[in-house]
């Protein structure tokens, strides 16, 4: 979500000091537009570290051509940290584990303390996390314009249903996160394969009722790729993960924010998280136990 604000915005933002600031205020905007939009009673902000994960030690070549992130949105993303921490915000990283492990994890123990879960992020990978009452919002364009999937709506754009996203990609491969499995087998054909709401396990135990002989020669020649590359696209959903739902409570954003800001010479940003009118206001420190009362719902 760093990423893709500091890309969306159409200027560079910066202090008079010189110290860029686009990232962090396309950030919070993201973030206040959801919170404004849902009005949520619990948030959590993951972060990636830089320790390898598991994925990287199986595969080498995983997500090597991404490009080098831009200087200038790398100073930016500690302050976004230190930003969260003032206003209060449960922010989680694990060494050795992606931050889709974490939301997949707190995803799957929570989801049934609450009517509903909302997962923002621009990873493609979380919408196999989706289920009746599991949403992913995505960023369509700009950092306020949003794209909500529900399980109909995944299937929908992919045409396997949300459990089944790391077989279809282990087919269909992902060029962001640098693999294509079996080449020659597109999206289409990896829906197809799938059809009838097979894993890959399925499809290979009972390769002989593939008709087409090429793909049934491609699924052959890529097998182990193929295995392999499920794993990799498969979000954990049990890492060890000790935070509480009390952790996770969000009244309002806290007022030392404030300050950070205009350090920072976002002034406007503050405008909008602490007028009278914003969702996100600051309330008294009182306002967190009344949320205990209200633990049913985590967007209402």
């Amino acid at each position: 979500m760093i990423h893709r604000a500091f890309h969306a915005l159409p200027i560079e933002m910066s202090t008079k000091a010189g110290e860029p600031t686009g990232a962090i205020y396309g950030f919070f905007l993201m973030l206040l537009k959801v919170i404004g939009d849902f009005n949520p009673t619990h948030i959590v902000v993951a972060f990636d570290t830089p320790k390898p994960t598991f994925r990287k030690k199986l595969y080498k070549g995983y997500q090597a051509k991404r490009p080098k992130m831009d200087d200038t949105l790398v100073s930016q993303i500690p302050m976004i940290k230190k930003l969260l921490d003032a206003g209060g915000l449960e922010r989680l990283e694990l060494s050795g584990f992606e931050a889709d492990d974490i939301i997949g994890t707190l995803t799957k123990k929570y989801k049934s303390d609450f009517e509903r879960v909302l997962i923002l992020t621009g990873d493609r990978d979380l919408l196999q996390l989706t289920d009746k009452n599991v949403f992913l919002i995505a960023p369509k364009r700009g950092v306020t314009n949003f794209d909500l999937f529900t399980p109909v709506e995944v299937e929908k754009k992919f045409g396997v249903k949300p459990i089944h996203i790391p077989d279809y990609k282990a087919l269909a491969g992902d060029s962001s996160d640098n693999y294509n499995t079996a080449r020659g087998i597109g999206p289409k054909t990896a829906a197809s394969l799938l059809e009838g709401d097979k894993t890959i396990e399925q499809l290979f135990a009972k390769i002989d009722e593939v008709k087409n002989p090429r793909w049934k020669s491609i699924l052959e020649e890529y097998h182990d790729k193929i295995l392999l590359f499920k794993k990799i696209a498969t979000i954990l959903t049990d890492v060890d993960i000790k935070t509480s739902k009390k952790e996770m409570e969000f009244p309002s954003f806290e007022e030392p924010l404030k300050k950070e800001l205009e350090n920072l010479e976002l002034f406007s940003l503050i405008n909008k998280i602490y007028n009278s009118n914003s969702p996100a206001v600051s309330k008294p420190k009182e306002a967190k136990k009344k949320v205990e009362n209200n633990q049913m719902d985590l967007f209402s």
